[in-house]
């Protein structure tokens, strides 16, 4: 399914994609003229503050046939099994694991991607803009008329069983188990399903998700900038009269609104703030060694780095077949304990692909 998908290749690039059913709909020479063409509306979606740096500054230019605002009023909705309130259990020191959680049958009960929402564990919160949460999803019926907006950060979406169709403002992407996608912040999408579907959602709060530093490997390795996926521009001129629903989740709760258009109305965008996806195989793996083990650094596909140094808020490892080749060295990795990150709440460094997961294949 993924083949009837396009899209255009690049990590963090300045992207530029139109509808091809409207010719010349993105403006040239400027972002927001007096009329845009086809008589669309300009809208900035920022995703730094305006003063940035440049190498960190994130925006894109959205030329959409309806303005994103003109909807009804936001109301609180229940969150379901949502939450970043960590206090809600006692802490346990000891090793936890999960089973997989039950995906409802479709004969039974209609859960979609929202409803099947779960969050498993977290540190910080959305407020102070530090910190993450891990969530799991299991859905097995599509949205329909409905989408869903984080305002609080970035999901990182880790398809564990059944591939996923998402539409954004930005075009669709497929996503299959062995693939990742990131939905950055303000963003908004709906996941279509195509049987019982289960995964993992990594979510992190004031930073977003970048490639680790290579220092020392040099130019090229592990997750390449050119193998990363952004979807083309995509749109639908749609009238709802029973109401679309926007579920918009802001400091932790969800609130829903309505209006009587599909939001995936953007028929041409430009800039470098866009989801994207990446297929795990394209990740080189370094490993080899004359003797002892590489730390599990060299094994981070995306980052999110804190404001230390060195360290993250969160690490996506991921642990792919490889050759594991040494001498005198004891075949398993080593037993070890991160003692500073174990007292520190905010700056965990997570493996995440240690939950058990069919992409954990070593």
């Amino acid at each position: 399914m993924s083949s009837l998908q396009e899209y255009m290749s690049g990590f963090g690039n300045e992207f530029a994609s139109e509808d091809s059913r409207c010719p010349g709909s993105l403006p040239e020479g400027q972002n927001n003229t007096q009329v845009c063409p086809y008589g669309l509306y300009a809208e900035q979606l920022s995703g730094s503050a305006f003063t940035c740096p440049r190498s960190t500054n994130k925006r894109s230019w959205l030329y959409r046939i309806l303005p994103s605002v003109r909807h009804k009023p936001f109301t609180p909705m229940s969150c379901g099994d949502l939450t970043e309130n960590w206090n809600e259990v006692e802490p346990d020191p000891n090793q936890l694991r999960w089973k997989p959680f039950n995906i409802p049958k479709s004969s039974e009960k209609k859960v979609d991607f929202i409803s099947g929402l779960h969050t498993v564990c977290g540190a910080g919160d959305s407020k102070s803009r530090n910190g993450i949460a891990i969530h799991m999803y299991t859905c097995n019926t599509s949205m329909i008329d409905k989408c869903f907006q984080n305002a609080d950060g970035d999901f990182l979406i880790v398809p564990q069983q059944g591939e996923i169709l998402i539409t954004t403002e930005f075009g669709k992407m497929m996503v299959e188990p062995n693939e990742i996608c990131v939905i950055q912040q303000g963003m908004r999408f709906s996941v279509d399903v195509f049987r019982e579907t289960r995964g993992y959602i990594l979510e992190v709060f004031g930073a977003h998700f970048e490639l680790p530093d290579l220092g020392p490997i040099g130019a090229n390795g592990l997750a390449n900038p050119r193998d990363f996926q952004t979807p083309v521009a995509w749109y639908e001129d749609r009238t709802v009269a029973t109401g679309y629903t926007i579920v918009n989740k802001y400091q932790g709760k969800l609130f829903s609104c309505q209006q009587d258009f599909s939001p995936f109305n953007v028929v041409a965008w430009h800039g470098n703030y866009t989801p994207y996806k990446y297929n795990l195989e394209n990740f080189m793996v370094i490993n080899c060694v004359a003797f002892d083990h590489v730390d599990p650094s060299i094994f981070t596909v995306l980052t999110a780095k804190s404001t230390r140094p060195g360290v993250a808020i969160a690490d996506f490892v991921i642990f792919p077949p490889r050759w594991g080749v040494a001498d005198h060295t004891f075949r398993p990795p080593y037993y070890h304990s991160k003692s500073e990150l174990i007292h520190t709440s905010i700056e965990t460094k997570l493996h995440f692909m240690r939950l058990k997961s069919a992409l954990c294949r070593c």
